[in-house]
C-alpha cells in the first residue's frame, strides 16, 4: 500500500510541475503579446520614412471609427483596422474624426492622420463647455 502512495504522490508532484510550467508558459507569451500591442499602439511609426506618398481620402457623415479605420488601413496609412480603432479611441479628439476629404501622406504617423482628420474645416470654432 505504501510503494502505491508513494507512486500516487510522484505522479501528483509531476502533474503539478507541468501545469505550473505550462501556466507561466502561458503567462510569458500573454505579457509579451500584450507588450508588443501596447508598443504598437503608443508608438506606431509611419507606413514609410522619407518623404513618402500623398493619398486623398474621403470621410462620410455616414461612416463609424472602424469604417474609417478601414478606409485608412485600405489606403495603406496605416496596419491594422483594430489598432487604428483603439488608438483612434484614446487619442479622445473633442470633436472626433470629421467628414471630409483629406490629404494624408504615408510618412504621418496613425496618431497624426487622426489630428489632421479631427480637425475642424476652416471658418469653424470649436464650442466651449
Amino acid at each position: 500500500m505504501k510503494k502505491t502512495e508513494v507512486a500516487g504522490n510522484a505522479v501528483y508532484s509531476v502533474v503539478k510541475i507541468v501545469v505550473i510550467i505550462l501556466a507561466v508558459m502561458f503567462i510569458y507569451r500573454l505579457a509579451t503579446m500584450a507588450y508588443s500591442y501596447g508598443e504598437r499602439l503608443f508608438g506606431e511609426p509611419p507606413m514609410t520614412t522619407g518623404p513618402g506618398m500623398d493619398i486623398v481620402i474621403t470621410i462620410e457623415e455616414t461612416d463609424s471609427e472602424r469604417d474609417v479605420a478601414e478606409k485608412v488601413v485600405d489606403a495603406g496609412l496605416a496596419r491594422d483596422v483594430t489598432l487604428f480603432t483603439i488608438q483612434e479611441k484614446l487619442l479622445g479628439t473633442k470633436q472626433g474624426i470629421q467628414p471630409g476629404t483629406y490629404t494624408l501622406n504615408t510618412s504621418q504617423t496613425p496618431e497624426e492622420i487622426i489630428q489632421a482628420m479631427s480637425a475642424l474645416p476652416a471658418g469653424e470654432k470649436e464650442e466651449e463647455e
